[in-house]
């Protein structure tokens, strides 16, 4: 009896190390958002997806687990295959506000699944499958960068706006410094592409960037239209 007993705390605690260690294996999340205007205006353009050309919004482009020293997990189980049956309630949601621009036009289960596979994977000691979808649609919710961009001022007219007064907006609008990403257009200009939202490992909070992205951006850049 003490024998059996002794197995069972052992294997309790190798369970339990198991899920700490899980826990802790990666930092934060970054929450990435793309401008579908600037993906569009470069020498590769775009396609839009079969349910047709998204509304002029960011869309998200993922939801990154990473490590404080800039590194972060990929892949981390390639026995974890992306399923569309598991997010079937979200898949209106999804069309909307994580669409694909990729080409050829798609219907957006490849871009989902190279997310899942590749970043979601390694979040499932936090978030399953329909968990981590779910939540980086609420984070989306949540943040409102178009709005909240808009509120002071910075509009996708194809005008140029100081990459300071940007980060400026989002701060003041959320508390937390964001990340930016640039990319080119067809005449070189720096127009606004991504940006970088830090998130806790739960995937709940918005929290303080342990490490912010390396920026490709001039000190002024375009907001194009879509």
């Amino acid at each position: 009896m003490k024998s059996s007993f002794s197995i069972l705390v052992l294997v309790s605690t190798i369970q339990l190390m198991t899920v700490l260690c899980a826990s802790g294996d990666f930092d934060f999340f970054y929450f990435v958002q793309q401008w579908p205007g600037s993906y569009c205006d470069t020498k590769r353009s775009c396609c839009y997806p079969s349910s047709g050309k998204p509304a002029a919004d960011f869309g998200i482009h993922g939801l990154w687990p990473n490590y404080k020293d800039g590194s972060y997990p990929s892949n981390c189980d390639p026995d974890s295959l992306f399923e569309a049956s598991s997010i079937s309630d979200l898949k209106s949601q999804m069309q909307s506000e994580w669409p694909t621009l990729a080409c050829p036009s798609s219907d957006g289960i490849h871009f989902w699944t190279h997310e899942w596979e590749k970043h979601g994977t390694c979040s499932e000691s936090m978030l399953d499958q329909h968990g981590y979808f779910e939540t980086a649609l609420k984070l989306k919710k949540e943040i409102g960068l178009l709005k909240l961009l808009t509120n002071a001022g910075i509009k996708p007219d194809g005008r140029f706006y100081s990459i300071k007064s940007i980060e400026e907006a989002i701060k003041e609008a959320t508390g937390f410094t964001p990340g930016m990403d640039c990319n080119v257009d067809g005449s070189r200009h720096s127009q606004l592409y991504q940006i970088y939202m830090c998130v806790d490992s739960t995937g709940s909070n918005l929290i303080e960037c342990p490490i912010l992205p390396g920026r490709r951006c001039s000190s002024t850049i375009e907001f194009p239209k879509f």
